[in-house]
């Protein structure tokens, strides 16, 4: 099990309940997972100055003098669905504003909520796929979860018994929720030695001692409480917890029983031993003061309960038979009188006892960092995703990943196994790969969530001869993805003397970044030091600088219509090659250019040496935009540049000189904010309509070719138990565009793929083949520095 580094725990200081909660998730991380930095934020606080303030003095107001209010706007969640759904959205988009800079500098690798407003601005974040992808879940501090507190892209709510569980479900259907232990702090448990307990917090031994607590505040009919508990008997002793209620312990401290049978106390830290030490404890809500007791084995009076939630949790405890309702006064002193029976009170301490005895609160906290990811309701496809649906179905838009097993090839049936093991166990964790494409006819395409992925539908395995290595290659990567469940898989190829595992997945399911992070999740065998997968956090993007990347995008104009390709054809061939990254790296730096700018300009030599009479070639080259954020995440974040690769004639000093210069100035220019801002354009727009135009923006009008340089690792681990010696991508090609060109750094290599069409004269072994003679030319390698080892025919060459 990995340990959480950074433990995020969202609550708010409104009574104790939340922060009681949040109290029991850090004593649990404290003791549980050593070194773990925990940060607890207030939600209320984080909303703004008054707002704390305001939302503790309506609470206030309307328990203790408008409850029909309470209970109108309680009722109001239940009945209008609309309802629910408006005020969830509001609060959630409220304090999720808030909470995304706190999450965003944290960066936690395992979030809790204890607080529900707090819980909606989460939800909020993982809609608009703002919050990081890691476990997240809620728990909820009182018996009756409802609409308000329960939200679909969180990945599990614990709720207090299997009626809250199904409360939880009738809240919200499509919610994940799970039946969990009191979340108090270990000091609420059942007492070993009552009578020693009891001597320590000067109770009478030969009396029932009723605990009375309703919360911090204190607030509701504490008084009548007494006197109803006090009516019960002489045996009876009564001991309230006033909390913060000044005004109440001081009431109660003229009381004509004080000092005798009553004892009125102030804010206490020793509730765990008062509540052990008593025979019943009596509240009015149900919540955290409730759920301490029956940690503690103790039965429950519920006295008047407040308004709104604090019926419900009365009603459902009662249900369960973990507490005795008591409308009124006469109720709770025939309940009081009644546990003066010592059988009747075993019994009632029994029921307590059995239901947390199957429950475990460490194991299931100790469970969190491993929480499958759920995914959620329905959603739309953001615009960078839905372009690469749009796309004509005649260029099918799959990214693509070719690792190649280093050392003696092993069966491609047991690599299989192995790979089919690794999904069942992290796939649940991973939302890129839980996620089913819907296209609906005339409607914007969105992702339908998949809970739980078959793995045996996802890997396969194949073993061919030598000579069918090539053929199989490109089979694999052309195949169409299945429309009936997520769109990726993972194919095992083997011809007996190599062995690769073969990625294929849908490209609207994330761009490089996202892809390359999410495979590295699934198949390696441990974190990946120094992974260049997660980029910063960028800036937003000034009017300025959008308008200069607009007009910057606007002057570079199409492609001239004598240097385009024409339609794309069903040829779709793959080819690969790897460079030494050491040498690569050396020669950016001799140069003074960044490895970006090196590479492409290796590539403008290859085109060169293909064809040199032409004088540059429009190429379309992703780069991450500034007002992308957490890239990473799943889907396409990126923006990209229109760069005119200059392959004319030319000295490659210069050549390198110019390609770096260009980079900088489209950089500059805000080149790929502006093509972020124009595909975020094209959510605006109706389904048929984006359709119709995707095409005339995103093709062979405005490029000749595809070039990426994707994050890569300068360390790598195995994958699926496996040492793997290079990784080569495999990028998508686009309608009229007949050469795409991706560079992937793995360890001492970077694996250069090549995709073409071979209708439009694009010829991925010989541009691989110049590639890598390009780069032997300006720096002579040592030998073996350069190794092409996929593609037959590179092989050869």
């Amino acid at each position: 099990m990995s340990l959480p580094r950074r433990l995020l725990v969202v609550s708010a200081d409104i009574g104790e309940g939340h922060n009681a909660t949040a109290r029991a998730v850090e004593d649990h991380a404290r003791r549980r997972w050593p070194g773990c930095e925990i940060r607890r934020v207030d939600t209320l606080a984080l909303m703004g100055g008054p707002v704390g303030p305001a939302f503790r003095w309506i609470y206030r107001t309307n328990v203790e003098r408008t409850p029909w209010l309470y209970d109108f706007f309680y009722d109001a969640l239940w009945r209008h669905r609309w309802f629910a759904a408006a005020s969830c959205r509001v609060v959630g988009a409220w304090s999720g504003r808030r909470l995304a800079p706190v999450v965003a500098e944290f960066r936690p690798d395992l979030i809790v909520s204890t607080y529900p407003l707090g819980t909606g601005g989460l939800d909020h974040l993982r809609r608009r796929g703002r919050a990081p992808d890691v476990p997240t879940a809620a728990i909820i501090s009182d018996f009756a979860p409802h609409p308000f507190w329960v939200y679909p892209e969180i990945d599990l709510h614990y709720v207090a018994s299997p009626a809250s569980l199904r409360a939880l479900h009738v809240a919200r259907p499509e919610a994940r929720g799970a039946v969990g232990a009191p979340p108090v702090v270990p000091a609420f448990r059942p007492a070993e030695d009552r009578e020693g307990a009891r001597r320590r917090c000067g109770f009478p031994e030969d009396r029932l001692v009723v605990l009375i607590s309703c919360g911090s505040y204190g607030f509701g009919s504490v008084e009548r409480a007494v006197d109803a508990a006090l009516a019960a008997g002489p045996r009876v002793h009564v001991v309230v917890a006033c909390g913060r209620n000044e005004a109440l312990r001081s009431r109660l401290g003229r009381h004509a029983e004080c000092g005798r049978r009553l004892v009125p106390m102030g804010w206490t830290d020793a509730m765990p031993e008062l509540t052990a030490a008593a025979d019943v404890v009596a509240t009015n809500a149900g919540g955290a003061t409730a759920l301490e007791a029956v940690a503690c084995g103790r039965p429950v009076l519920l006295f008047e309960p407040i308004a709104g939630h604090g019926r419900a949790n009365a009603a459902l405890m009662a249900r369960a038979g973990l507490a005795i309702l008591c409308p009124g006064p006469a109720e709770l002193t025939t309940a009081v009188a009644s546990l003066l029976d010592p059988a009747r009170l075993a019994a009632a301490e029994g029921r307590a006892r059995d239901h947390i005895a199957g429950l475990d609160l460490e194991a299931e906290l100790d469970a969190l960092p491993e929480l499958p990811r759920h995914a959620g309701l329905p959603r739309r496809l953001r615009p960078a995703d839905a372009l690469f649906v749009a796309t004509p179905s005649t260029v099918p838009q799959q990214l693509g990943v070719a690792l190649m097993v280093d050392g003696p090839a092993p069966p491609a049936d047991r690599v299989a196994a192995g790979l089919t093991a690794l999904v069942a166990r992290r796939a649940p964790a991973l939302p890129m790969l839980r996620r089913r494409l819907e296209r609906r006819p005339g409607r914007w395409p969105r992702w339908s969530p998949v809970d739980d992925v078959e793995p045996a539908r996802h890997v396969t395995s194949r073993t061919v001869a030598p000579r069918e290595w090539t053929a199989a290659l490109q089979e694999t990567f052309a195949a169409p993805l299945p429309a009936d469940r997520p769109p990726w898989r993972l194919t095992v190829l083997s011809d007996g003397e190599r062995t690769a595992v073969l990625a294929t997945l849908h490209h609207a399911l994330g761009d490089g970044l996202a892809v390359t992070a999410t495979l590295m999740g699934l198949l390696t065998d441990r974190a990946v030091p120094g992974s260049a997968a997660r980029a910063p956090d960028g800036r937003s993007v000034g009017v300025r600088r959008l308008a200069r990347g607009l007009l910057s995008l606007a002057r570079t104009g199409r492609v001239p219509r004598a240097a385009r390709g024409g339609a794309s054809t069903a040829d779709r061939r793959v080819a690969f090659v790897r460079l030494p990254a050491a040498e690569v790296r050396a020669a950016a730096r001799e140069r003074g250019v960044g490895t970006t700018a090196l590479l492409l300009a290796v590539l403008a030599e290859a085109l060169h040496r293909i064809d040199p009479t032409r004088g540059h070639v429009r190429t379309l080259v992703p780069r991450t935009a500034a007002a992308v954020r957490r890239p990473g995440l799943p889907g396409n974040r990126t923006g990209a540049m229109l760069l005119d690769l200059p392959v004319g004639p030319m000295p490659r000093a210069r050549r390198i000189t110019e390609v770096a210069a260009a980079l900088d100035r489209l950089q500059r220019a805000g080149q790929p904010d502006a093509a972020a801002a124009v595909v975020a354009a094209l959510g605006a727009l109706p389904a048929p309509l984006l359709t119709r135009l995707v095409p005339l923006v995103y093709g062979g009008r405005y490029c000749s070719v595809i070039a990426t340089v994707l994050p890569g690792f300068r360390r790598v681990p195995r994958v699926a138990g496996l040492p793997v010696a290079a990784a080569y991508p495999v990028v998508p090609l686009t309608d009229g565009v007949g050469l795409a060109v991706g560079f992937l750094p793995w360890g001492d290599t970077i694996g250069v793929g090549v995709t073409g069409d071979a209708g439009l004269s694009g010829d991925p072994e010989r541009v691989a083949e110049q590639v890598r003679a390009a780069f032997a030319d300006l720096h002579p390698p040592r030998p073996p520095a350069v190794d092409m080892e996929l593609s037959d025919a590179t092989t050869r060459a």
